[in-house]
């Protein structure tokens, strides 16, 4: 166990840091107890809260970023929009569902040892204030790590407030940073079999469709799942030192897999806003210039459009089992079995 920080500095940072946890609904509360209610988080700068579930309906106030929302029901409107009609009933009125991203609040046991690769862990919370701690002592605010988002744990501390903290490295910035311990979940391996191994790896297939955003998963001739995705969004610019954005068709297979991406431009901070997204889960590369990948995604539930710069988003469940599903599987190093990936 590592000794404990400074505990002036920590309450001095974290003070800085907790301003990103807004629970405004007043009928919310967050505890101990488990899933008690079925909790959105709006992922969206800003969301309208309407007074019918209808776009044409009366807009009666917003809520805004990482706000927490009470959902008592879910509703198909018949005025859509086509691409996704679903609803949330919530307090005071109806949200669109499409930046709404379905959470829980689990807390979970401690795991006080990690063996020296680490261990794979789930965010089991809303989200979840990081700290880095600089010059031994003072722990400062960096990113906000959300629900669904997957990372690597290698110890545990006591913070200067007594609780315990998990260590996560970030192989994307070679650093480490520290989440409350009680937020995380440890990934069984038991969760992570290979799903259908019997199946020749000839016969598995993705396809891809642009225009229906929609990932079709073949057995030979046989469609055994199919998922809403959201896709690259449509690559308008002429000017070639511009990277395209669009999801590359064409057939490809998948290359490698990863648990946990960090995606972004790699730089620390705490601003909510900025294009950083650690513990990106269930990642499957398909295109191997560009880094284009088939992944989960917890910054939005709008899919069923395109809305990735290329790569292809997916609820992180529906990413998880086509990582399982697919092979080759992450630690082999058999070159004959990558499942083929068709993007139309």
């Amino acid at each position: 166990m590592k000794k404990s920080m400074d505990r002036r500095n920590f309450l001095k940072n974290l003070c800085l840091g907790l301003t990103a946890f807004s629970f405004t609904d007043p009928r919310i509360f967050v505890s101990r107890k488990l899933n008690l209610i079925k909790l959105g988080r709006v992922a969206s700068e800003s969301l309208s809260v309407y007074k019918e579930p209808s776009e044409y309906s009366q807009i009666l106030f917003q809520r805004y970023f990482n706000h927490l929302l009470n959902i008592y029901d879910q509703v198909v409107s018949e005025d859509g929009p086509g691409y996704n009609p679903i609803w949330y009933r919530v307090w005071g009125g109806y949200v669109h569902s499409a930046f709404v991203q379905s959470v829980r609040n689990q807390l979970n046991p401690i795991v006080k040892e990690f063996p020296s690769k680490g261990s794979l862990m789930e965010l089991t919370v809303p989200l979840s204030q990081s700290f880095l701690i600089k010059n031994g002592n003072s722990w400062e605010a960096s990113y906000i790590l959300y629900y669904g988002s997957t990372h690597w744990v290698f110890d545990v501390i006591q913070g200067p407030d007594g609780l315990f903290y998990y260590e996560i490295h970030d192989a994307l910035l070679t650093v480490s940073y520290y989440v409350p311990a009680e937020h995380l979940r440890l990934v069984d391996p038991s969760e992570l079999t290979p799903i259908h191994p019997e199946i020749s790896p000839h016969e598995k297939q993705i396809r891809i469709s642009i225009d229906f955003q929609t990932l079709y998963a073949y057995e030979g001739n046989n469609l055994i799942k199919d998922f809403k995705v959201s896709t690259g969004l449509p690559n308008t610019s002429i000017d070639p030192n511009v990277i395209p954005t669009d999801t590359p068709k064409g057939n490809h297979i998948i290359q490698n897999k990863r648990p946990s991406v960090h995606m972004g431009d790699g730089t620390l901070h705490s601003d909510e806003e900025a294009y950083e997204l650690p513990g990106v889960p269930w990642v499957s590369y398909f295109e191997p210039t560009t880094g284009v990948a088939i992944h989960g995604a917890y910054w939005h539930n709008n899919f069923g459009v395109t809305m990735s710069h290329g790569c292809v988003n997916m609820k992180p469940e529906d990413a998880k089992w086509i990582y399982r599903w697919t092979t080759p599987s992450p630690d082999s190093n058999d070159q004959d079995s990558h499942t083929n990936v068709v993007v139309y």
